[in-house]
């Protein structure tokens, strides 16, 4: 299925150097990579911290969020292919879900497009916190389903996309921001 869509947004985390490069360097790394594959930077978020979860049990993350305009005719798994590129390219590994990585790079959403369609999104998105560390979806799932839960994705994504309506929720990214507690959205801290 060819889907014409015009944007894709993006979450950028990591907490591990590689190479010589920090965090924040492997992010803006990551997105010189994408650049060169044909999409365009159209919004870059700030960098932020975050603490590593559980606490203690590895440096603290650096993410961000950005914005960019697909070539005519890129379908999402292009995308997401273009991002995994990106992360083998600056060392990523990997080894465990959720263990440290040097970079991850998750393709949110793409316009409005739900996929495979509304049930699965919806079944992966609602999966119980202990089945999320166990089992992982054999297909791309847009939009993400845990980007509703996660401030350190929604905080750097209201730098670029504060106004994108979840096609599911029908929450914008603001909306969906403002539903998380307090202490999840102050946990995540600017630092450029």
């Amino acid at each position: 299925m060819v889907i014409k869509a015009k944007h894709a947004l993006v979450a950028f985390g990591g907490n591990l150097p590689w190479d010589g490069q920090s965090t924040a360097q492997l992010i803006q790394s990551a997105v010189e990579s994408i650049a060169r594959a044909g999409l365009i930077l159209a919004g870059m978020s700030r960098l932020y911290a975050t603490p590593c979860f559980p606490a203690g049990a590895g440096p603290d993350y650096v993410n961000a969020a950005a914005r960019f305009t697909l070539p005519s005719g890129m379908t999402p798994s292009e995308v997401l292919a273009v991002l995994h590129d990106a992360e083998n390219g600056l060392g990523r590994k990997r080894t465990a879900r959720w263990a440290g990585r040097t970079l991850d790079a998750d393709l949110l959403a793409v316009d409005d497009v739900v996929l495979p369609d509304v049930a699965t999104q919806t079944f992966w998105r609602d999966l119980a916190p202990d089945r999320q560390m166990r089992e992982t979806p054999d297909r791309l799932i847009l939009p993400h389903p845990r980007l509703q839960d996660r401030a350190f994705v929604l905080v750097p994504l209201a730098d670029v996309a504060p106004d994108w309506q979840h096609p599911v929720l029908g929450l914008t990214v603001r909306q969906m921001l403002s539903r998380l507690s307090g202490t999840d959205r102050d946990g995540v801290r600017a630092i450029a």
